[in-house]
């Protein structure tokens, strides 16, 4: 069995802590914005840009949780995104998706030239590339939808990955870049503008009006004319989103490899189980290989094998054994378009940025300045300066009250009856194991008579934890991660710890601690 190397992020390992102070008095704003992600930040950042006073609020610290956890590609080929919005969507659709896309590369570049940010930003192409014959018309297609949509895609049957493909499609002049160095040195340009960021504290309420007032688990209230929420999977539900996001997982893996072994690129393959690669600059001349794959759904079991079985496949096709192992989250849309706007159709002064569907990185770079525009534009309710008239043009296909009935309809009901199996099948199903002295150290299970689980954890010492097994988002019964030792929502992707501390939303409540 491959060893996984530290259980860390190479982008949280390589850079310090932040410091930013949590918020202990009431604040006012001309803008709040929940979620110090990429999308926060980079719509922070725009906003202050503009002149805009900004209060950023993080539950825990910036650049810490999905973002902090990424692959970090900038790129405008999202696997076989243009072919599906082509033919779903029309070609209208797919060009401004891949417009906007490639806007967010270019200003990612421009902002590390004014700024002087040192993020390792390379210039690399992309590919998505398929290894059966059979595929093949799904790449040439790909190829054509995204040349159609503006991109300088093409069609090529040879790589530098160290094992034969049988096409793929190229995209020149991508961008990958360290995304902690990246956005923290967004953050003190935004502290600089006079934005104040609070980490550790945690919004939880959230009045909509004229003016908005958000309050913090601590009793705190922050006054705002407009509202951003960008905690990821949203912690308020005001548009049935919940209804419209399907969260999954993916787990990464980090090897050094010599230069000579470097692929050149930033790589993808569309298969359900995908294999994405890239390299980044590393210690003493190397490159760190990162590869991400094995996604699954929250909840699902026997996570640690498949950690395992990616590091066994880095093993055998790139002869490296990874030094770090962490994974990633995100939330995928029922017509695979972000949602990016309004909140909901009656929202006046809230937005919201989700659904990055695993591309956070040139999302969360359209978000921000597609928020802005809004908030300052035309297009928007906030005011009436800083107009671009390019950005406000992408409003339409990321509006979140859109409705596609034909292309959601799938989705949206799969979803739906997965959650729905969960909430009912989980809560009123077999105990996992009868007593917490049948857990083996280092272990969890769900236990207890049905209707009234809990969730129990066995540490390495051989102490006892237990905290309720329903979730406090919406009801649907944890399950034990055994690679990350977290009890996940498999309905809507809260994450706790095994103390029942709020490691990931929507949920903002922790899990209620048991004796046992």
């Amino acid at each position: 069995m491959t060893p996984l190397g530290t259980a860390a992020s190479y982008w949280m390992d390589s850079t310090p802590e932040t410091s930013y102070p949590s918020l202990d008095d009431d604040a006012t704003a001309d803008v709040a914005v929940i979620g110090g992600g990429i999308a926060g930040i980079c719509t922070a950042w725009e906003l202050a840009r503009t002149g805009r006073s900004v209060v950023l609020l993080e539950a825990d610290c910036i650049v810490a949780s999905t973002t902090g956890h990424t692959t970090a590609k900038v790129s405008a080929q999202h696997t076989l995104i243009y072919e599906h919005l082509r033919s779903s969507l029309g070609a209208q659709t797919a060009r401004e998706y891949g417009q906007s896309q490639l806007d967010a590369i270019e200003h990612v570049v421009r902002t590390v030239d004014e700024l002087g940010i040192d993020c390792d930003l390379e210039r690399r192409p992309a590919f998505t590339y398929v290894g059966s014959d059979e595929q093949i018309p799904l790449i040439h297609a790909e190829a054509a939808a995204a040349q159609a949509a503006g991109l300088p895609a093409c069609v090529v049957e040879q790589t530098k990955l160290p094992y034969p493909i049988a096409a793929a499609v190229r995209v020149d002049d991508q961008v990958q870049l360290h995304p902690r160095r990246y956005l923290l040195a967004l953050a003190d340009d935004l502290a600089r503008r006079g934005g104040r960021i609070f980490e550790n504290t945690r919004v939880v309420g959230l009045h909509e009006g004229t003016p908005c007032r958000i309050s913090t688990a601590d009793g705190i209230t922050v006054t705002a004319d407009a509202v951003v929420v960008a905690t990821h999977y949203p912690i308020f539900d005001r548009a049935a989103l919940f209804s419209r996001l399907t969260p999954h997982r993916e787990l990464v893996v980090a090897a050094p490899i010599s230069t000579d072994r470097d692929p050149g690129g930033m790589y993808i393959t569309p298969d359900e189980n995908t294999r994405s690669v890239r390299t980044a600059p590393y210690r003493d001349g190397q490159r760190l290989l990162i590869v991400t794959g094995e996604s699954f759904a929250l909840g699902a079991p026997d996570v640690a094998s498949r950690a395992h079985r990616l590091a066994g496949w880095v093993e055998e096709h790139f002869q490296a054994r990874p030094s770090y192992h962490w994974a990633a989250q995100d939330n995928s849309t029922t017509d695979r378009l972000p949602y990016i706007g309004k909140f909901h159709l009656g929202a006046k002064h809230v937005y919201v940025a989700t659904g990055f569907g695993g591309w956070g990185m040139s999302n969360g770079v359209v978000a921000g300045r597609l928020l802005t525009a809004l908030l300052n534009g035309a297009g928007g309710t906030e005011g009436t300066e800083g107009t671009e008239p390019t950005v406000l043009s992408w409003a339409k296909i990321y509006d979140p009250c859109r409705i596609h009935p034909k292309v959601e309809a799938r989705s949206f009901v799969t979803a739906n009856l997965r959650n729905a199996r969960h909430f009912i099948a989980d809560r009123f199903g077999a105990s996992e194991a009868s007593s917490s002295e049948d857990l083996p150290p280092d272990s969890g299970a769900i236990m207890g008579p049905r209707g009234s689980k809990c969730a129990v954890y066995r540490d390495t010492a051989g102490e006892i934890h237990a905290v309720s097994a329903t979730c406090t988002h919406l009801g649907c019964t944890v399950a034990f991660n055994d690679l990350e030792r977290t009890w996940d929502c498999p309905c809507h992707g809260s994450r706790f710890g095994v103390d029942g501390s709020v490691l990931h939303g929507p949920a903002t409540r922790p899990l209620e601690q048991l004796d046992r």
